[in-house]
């Protein structure tokens, strides 16, 4: 599949003529397979916690194969797509490998999505089954609006008196066979956060998928095995689904907490009760949790890698995560069009020293097999200490959106894949995100960047939380108002807020506004919402 392809699956597999009239179509791996290696390998080790239940990789695998199974029964097979919508649960997990094992594409929606939300994306899909926990009715009836769905629909949580209960289904005598598939087939429907406008479908292929999950273990994970453990803090939707896939690679033990929303109290108790090693999480969640008194009352001595990811965190953050945890962070950076898979900074990288000049700290280096270029807006590559657009290349990066050819062509210039982040690297190869090109605005014709007015604020003790971003003003064309959550019980007065900023910032970038809000608001994977927070501030 080409860069700018926006075809629903790829094609059938052809002869390659053009590398010779011997070459034959390449066999890639089935993401499913990874389940079945580990289930034969360790059968009776531990595979899912959640509560009291436990279930062994053996078992895991039959529950895979029972919904592979009953989405053949229902004409689901290589490349066709099941959209999936659930809060995190076993049978998630199981539903996951099933789609895959039966050779369809899985295309989870965040569970936080509105029912026309989830609708829009079925549209987008056009899913031939769907697969919804049972609490989600409203969304299952939407999809239903939205698409034909050939193979109805099945349901995670329900009682097995429910039709279409996946806890109902047959459990078989034998594992079902992975559906062939061929490099480039698609696996995964990654939708974006879309923060920014509609989401887009990420089309994820097995192939490349098989090179992250190597390159996860390599890079994020070294050593990890069958005796580690992984907790779940994180929609399996999105990241933390990547995340998964290496534990179910190497048998180590993924641990579901049982509350619907994020208990600090329950996961530092998993994590001692479980012997937790290894977490995925992004810099709000992580700050939320380090921020616990739990954090200081359970032994965490196990963990080894406290990984997070999906927007930058801010350094005093960083810093009181280090002190919690030890040294145990890793960093990456990367866009779900890359798989996370742009660059990573090991534990003992946190604290390395910035260049002369930039108040922020480094996102790590180039993951292994990735390269990663600075460009300006004409595709020149620019010298280390420049600042320009993050562009990468490498064989995470993905093959274009679904159905979308005007954002492929606007992503990708000379095979080149465009973040649409500013960053540059220093001598070392090591990269530092400035900013997200969006967020920057222009005050009376010079460019502000919002990250590093963040992060100079965020040293202040009077400040918890914070987001700066560019509102349309008659005079100076756009100022820079700060979004504020204090950290005491009262806000901090604003003029010693300038005084803060002033020693160390221009004037033109230091904010013409401060507004304290009790909180700010996040997308359902966490991330900061600029475009939210510009339009209540419109409002106000």
């Amino acid at each position: 599949m080409s860069a700018t392809a926006s075809t629903a699956t790829s094609t059938a597999p052809k002869p390659d003529t053009e590398a010779g009239s011997a070459t034959r179509p390449l066999r890639a791996v089935n993401i499913a397979h990874l389940l079945t290696a580990t289930a034969r390998r360790l059968p009776e080790r531990d595979a899912v916690v959640r509560g009291p239940e436990r279930l062994s990789w053996h078992e895991l695998d039959m529950r895979a194969s029972a919904v592979a199974a009953e989405l053949r029964r229902r004409g689901v097979g290589r490349g066709d797509a099941v959209l999936v919508h659930s809060p995190n649960h076993v049978e998630l997990i199981a539903a996951m490998f099933g789609v895959w094992r039966a050779g369809g594409v899985f295309a989870p929606a965040n569970f936080r999505l509105t029912a026309s939300e989830v609708a829009d994306l079925a549209d987008l899909t056009t899913p031939t089954a769907l697969i919804c926990h049972t609490d989600y009715g409203e969304h299952a009836a939407a999809v239903a609006d939205a698409a034909a769905l050939p193979g109805g629909t099945l349901w995670i949580g329900a009682e097995p008196d429910i039709q279409g209960a996946i806890s109902a289904l047959p459990q078989p005598d034998s594992a079902e066979p992975d559906e062939a598939v061929w490099n480039g087939d698609h696996a995964w429907y990654f939708f974006t956060s879309g923060t920014s406008g509609r989401p887009k479908a990420v089309v994820l292929t097995h192939d490349r998928l098989g090179f992250v999950v190597n390159n996860h273990i390599c890079d994020l994970m070294p050593g990890l095995g069958a005796g580690d453990a992984q907790i779940v803090v994180a929609p399996l939707s999105h990241g933390a689904g990547v995340h998964l896939l290496p534990q179910v690679a190497r048998g180590a033990k993924t641990v579901l907490p049982t509350s619907p929303g994020l208990d600090p109290a329950e996961v530092w108790r998993l994590v001692e009760d479980e012997r937790v090693t290894n977490a995925f999480t992004v810099p709000t969640i992580l700050t939320t949790l380090t921020q616990a008194p739990e954090a200081a009352r359970h032994d965490l001595s196990s963990l080894r890698y406290v990984i997070y990811a999906g927007a930058p965190m801010y350094r005093a953050d960083q810093e009181r995560a280090r002190e919690v945890l030890g040294e145990v962070l890793v960093q990456y950076y990367g866009l779900g069009e890359v798989t996370g898979n742009i660059t990573v900074l090991p534990p003992e990288q946190h604290g390395r020293p910035s260049p002369d000049g930039v108040e922020f700290g480094t996102c790590g280096y180039p993951r292994t097999g990735m390269q990663v270029s600075i460009q300006d807006t004409d595709g020149r590559e620019l010298p280390p200490g420049s600042q320009g657009e993050i562009c990468v290349a490498g064989p995470a990066v993905f093959p274009g959106y679904l159905r979308n050819d005007e954002a492929n062509a606007e992503s990708f210039r000379d095979g080149w894949f465009r973040t649409g982040d500013l960053g540059m690297v220093d001598d070392e190869g090591y990269v530092y995100v400035t900013g997200r090109a969006s967020d920057m605005f222009i005050s009376g014709g010079s460019n502000v960047y919002p990250r590093e007015i963040e992060e100079r604020l965020l040293r202040h003790p009077g400040v918890a939380e914070v987001a700066v971003v560019g509102v349309p003003d008659p005079k100076w064309g756009e100022i820079g108002v700060a979004v504020c959550v204090a950290a005491g019980h009262a806000p901090v007065n604003t003029d010693e807020l300038r005084s803060w900023l002033g020693d160390t910032l221009a004037r033109y970038k230091i904010p013409k506004r401060f507004v304290w809000w009790d909180e700010i608001p996040k997308s359902g994977y966490g991330k900061v919402v600029k475009r939210t927070i510009k339009q209540r501030l419109e409002t106000s």
